[in-house]
């Protein structure tokens, strides 16, 4: 494995937007005036703990000035499901004390996804915000999958398989379970869309994008609109929804005169912020794992393993989760008595194939494949692989084949992958790194911690203000520097990796041997 510092490519500056790649300006992009500097733009994140902004100079994406406050832990009736909007108001103002946004032009929005903030006809809530992967939506994730037909019909419809986490099934939630709120319910936007909302003073008009739209399980990617039936068949009735925008096209204006842009979901800001395109994928290493790509359309997958979603772009982000990542390495690691950093340096005394053992890091049951029900499995015990170092390898060749896996459900539809791009902080491990790019079969990229959900909605916002002013096409994002980086190479383990992969392959499918048997479609 070879390893070095660098940054990577500025992004391209004309043709189908895709942040990440070099490019010269080509003529069929519309003039823009040259050389005209825009000032200073924000980037607010709003996530489900705290609110980040950044504050950058337009033209260059370099960082100014920060600030951060966490969101208040009181309302929402005190559980993690539900939580007032305001709370997410009161955080911004506490972030952006101290004239933080002193002579800012513009602001991009980004916040969490899959928050459901229920408004009524005079846009008060009618209920605290439903956020986060909401357990009590559960049964009415699968009510949905039955009611319209299975999981092969709503991939098809709307690019995804409805999951408790997303709007459509918390709909069907409040509709069975809060029959009076679900009444009264007008209108339906998610967190970004209303602090956009907020920001604006309120208007008659109320905004969203494509890349936030598009996790909600009733907006398809692929069709590039709303199925405003599939709202029907969750609430019971229909309601009104937030106007999709374009990526460069500003929400509005303050009344102050700043301008705010569409705003987007933080998996979207985040890749637009690292600068990723054609030809990268982002693995994100938290308990559960999720792989990504930009791809050049949408995908449908008849088998609900990929979800549909749009970038802040106007190109793809195809997804597919797992439910067993880092929480693999955290359980083997309280196994062995030993934390994240101690469970790395007892891997690295192992060799490649961990002696034999062979981890299935189904701990949680699994999403890719689907396998709900199912429970982890550990194969190969000898006398000499009954090692801590040895489990302590299989662990993490265990969730990154898993992640592998994940990675080829994409490839296996045509998306391209050179470089994978590592989050998280298990991607800082060395045993990850050793072992990620052999596994992944690319080379592997682990960049400076950063802010970059908001570094991508400031970039939105400098987009936005450019193409308002003339000094940017809007199908041209501004270039920005790419992040610094590690890049790791396969190199000669290359092969090594194909060899543990095997190992891994045969035992998943001996013990789970329908797992991918699916066409993907």
């Amino acid at each position: 494995m070879n390893r070095s510092p660098q940054s990577g490519p500025a992004p391209a500056p004309c043709g189908p937007p895709r942040a990440g790649r070099g490019a010269t300006r080509c003529g069929a992009c519309p003039p823009v005036r040259q050389n005209l500097r825009m000032g200073i733009v924000a980037g607010l994140d709003s996530s489900p703990d705290s609110t980040r902004i950044v504050v950058c100079d337009a033209d260059t994406g370099a960082v100014l000035r920060q600030g951060y406050a966490p969101h208040p832990t009181e309302g929402g009736e005190g559980r993690p499901s539900d939580v007032d909007p305001q709370a997410w108001l009161l955080s911004l103002g506490d972030a952006a004390g101290g004239g933080l946004l002193e002579g800012v032009r513009a602001i991009g929005v980004c916040a969490q996804q899959h928050a459901l903030v229920p408004l009524d006809g005079q846009g008060g809530t009618v209920r605290p915000a439903l956020v986060g992967g909401d357990k009590r939506a559960q049964s009415a994730a699968v009510d949905l999958i039955d009611r319209l037909g299975g999981r092969e019909v709503w991939a098809k419809e709307v690019g995804c398989v409805p999951q408790a986490a997303q709007p459509v099934a918390k709909l069907r939630w409040l509709a069975r379970a809060e029959p009076d709120a679900a009444q009264r319910t007008a209108c339906v936007v998610g967190a970004h869309d209303w602090l956009v909302w907020q920001l604006l003073g309120r208007p008659a008009r109320r905004t969203t994008d494509r890349g936030a739209a598009s996790g909600t399980g009733y907006w398809s990617a692929a069709a590039g609109s709303y199925r405003p039936e599939l709202v029907e068949l969750a609430l019971g009735h229909q309601v009104a929804l937030p106007e999709v925008l374009g990526p460069a096209e500003p929400a509005g204006t303050t009344p102050e005169g700043l301008l705010i842009s569409a705003g987007t979901g933080e998996t979207m800001a985040a890749a637009f912020g690292l600068g990723i395109g054609l030809g990268d994928a982002v693995v994100s290493l938290g308990a559960s794992g999720s792989v990504m790509a930009v791809h050049h359309e949408a995908l449908v997958d008849s088998t609900g393993m990929i979800t549909s979603l749009a970038d802040a772009t106007g190109m793809h982000l195809p997804v597919v989760h797992t439910l067993n990542a880092v929480r693999t390495l955290r359980g083997t690691a309280e196994l062995l008595g030993v934390d994240l950093e101690g469970l790395s340096e007892l891997a690295t005394k192992s060799t490649p194939g961990s002696h034999g053992l062979v981890l299935l890091p189904y701990l949680e049951g699994e999403r890719t494949p689907h396998l709900p029900h199912t429970a982890g499995t550990l194969t190969g015990l000898r006398r000499e692989s009954m090692k801590p170092e040895h489990l302590a390898r299989a662990a993490f060749e265990g969730m990154l084949c898993g992640l592998a896996d994940a990675l080829d459900v994409l490839r296996g539809r045509g998306v391209a992958v050179r470089r994978v791009f590592l989050l998280g902080a298990a991607a800082e491990l060395p045993a990850v790194q050793a072992a990620a790019p052999a596994l992944l079969g690319a080379r592997v990229v682990v960049v400076q911690p950063a802010d970059y959900a908001a570094l991508g909605a400031a970039r939105q916002a400098a987009w936005a203000l450019g193409v308002s002013e003339g000094t940017l096409s809007p199908s041209s994002p501004p270039q920005w520097p790419a992040p610094s980086m590690q890049i790791f190479e396969p190199g000669d383990e290359l092969p090594v990796g194909q060899a543990v992969r095997q190992q891994y392959t045969t035992v998943r499918d001996q013990i789970h041997p329908d797992a991918f048997s699916a066409t993907v479609q």
